[in-house]
């Protein structure tokens, strides 16, 4: 590939070990890795949709590929992948992406999913942990584990993967524990963490102070305010939210003690209104931010949050169907995640056209030179 981009991540590729052994490999490895993943790009979902794109698009990637045997079956395909170590493909992901994020900056966002159809009788469904860039809107890092229960351990050892300095680390309930309070400001990073009944003594806590505050109206002049409001016309729907920050009151310091370098908490609520009826809700995060940085810091790391739902696992069900997807044995599932990542990430950095990752993934399936744009290369050479 001409440009460095391209030429990083076909270098990235290279570094994928071939799990076969040397006498029964008909197929090279680098035209498998990267048929299939222009395939993916190109709309297949599963390993007969990657064989059938191979096969539409032979005289193509024979331009550039060695394929000694042709294209190989879906059969193949999938024994390949499921042999490929996880591990080692997830660390050529990574690296290939953190190589074209540069430094960070903003909400990082974390969050894991679960790829549904990986599961089956006994065995749980793939579940993979992703940290998202809502500045940059672009995947850092992925780490995978088999139950979303172990995501607790899981983030920490994403943490160590990423260079997050700076940066502001948003985590849902699940990820509010001490010990990711210490990862994180060991990545010279902050956060802001949603705080639930998982902590009871500490929620109660804060929800009781600030209760105790708005009751006697009397919040003080240690805190700040933010309201912003919204309103979606199209499905009669205005929703407003009010947000405090306040640093930790001191009946509170033992409670946070072990929290690292905890400095405030904060209190969201959101007073919708659809269709004449109103609701309510109350939420509650603590962050390493001092008061400092306003309430409005906090709303926009709270709402930024929202990207990795909105803009990474709702594409890859939408426009990869990957919760549809019946891949279940041994790497099979974790690989085949992996190259969806990977595929979406250049489909979403590539910008000349403007459409949907699912019409892209369709206008690179049907368009060679578009699909050369995806992959950031002018002229493919392997």
């Amino acid at each position: 590939m001409t440009q460095s981009t391209g030429t990083s991540l076909m270098e990235h590729l290279r570094q994928v070990p071939d799990p076969r052994i040397e006498r029964t490999r008909r197929h090279e490895l680098m035209d498998i890795l990267v048929i299939a993943l222009c395939a993916v790009i190109g709309g297949a979902d599963n390993w007969v949709d990657v064989v059938q794109f191979g096969k539409a698009k032979k005289e193509w990637f024979a331009t550039f590929l060695k394929l000694p045997n042709g294209i190989a079956s879906h059969d193949t395909f999938g024994r390949v992948f499921q042999l490929i170590d996880s591990q080692a493909l997830e660390k050529v992901c990574i690296d290939w992406l953190q190589s074209i994020a540069g430094q960070v900056q903003g909400v990082v966002a974390i969050d894991g999913k679960s790829v549904r159809g990986s599961g089956h009788g006994g065995q749980s469904a793939l579940h993979i942990v992703s940290a998202w860039a809502c500045q940059a809107s672009m995947l850092l890092g992925q780490v995978q584990t088999d139950k979303k229960s172990n995501e607790i351990t899981a983030i920490p050892e994403l943490l160590k993967l990423l260079s997050i300095q700076g940066c502001i680390v948003t985590i849902d309930a699940m990820g509010c524990q001490k010990a990711i309070t210490k990862a994180i400001v060991h990545s010279e990073a902050d956060y802001v963490l949603n705080l639930k009944g998982n902590h009871r003594h500490l929620h109660g806590g804060v929800a009781a102070w600030f209760e105790a505050c708005h009751a006697s109206e009397q919040i003080g002049p240690a805190h700040s305010h933010y309201r912003e409001c919204a309103s979606t016309h199209n499905h009669g729907r205005i929703e407003s939210r009010e947000h405090w920050l306040m640093a930790v009151p001191e009946h509170l310091k033992r409670a946070t003690k072990y929290w690292t370098n905890l400095q405030t908490i904060a209190m969201v609520r959101r007073t919708r209104q659809v269709a004449g009826k109103t609701s309510d809700e109350t939420h509650y995060y603590i962050s390493s931010l001092p008061l400092s940085a306003s309430a409005q810091t906090i709303a926009q790391a709270i709402r930024s949050h929202w990207a990795v739902e909105n803009e990474l696992h709702w594409s890859l069900d939408v426009s990869f169907r990957e919760d549809a997807c019946k891949v279940r044995r041994d790497e099979g599932p974790a690989n085949l995640a992996c190259l969806r990542r990977l595929a979406l990430t250049q489909l979403q950095r590539e910008t000349s056209l403007k459409a949907s990752v699912k019409s892209k993934r369709c206008r690179a399936g049907w368009d060679p030179a578009y699909m050369l744009k995806v992959l950031d290369c002018s002229v493919l050479s392997i």
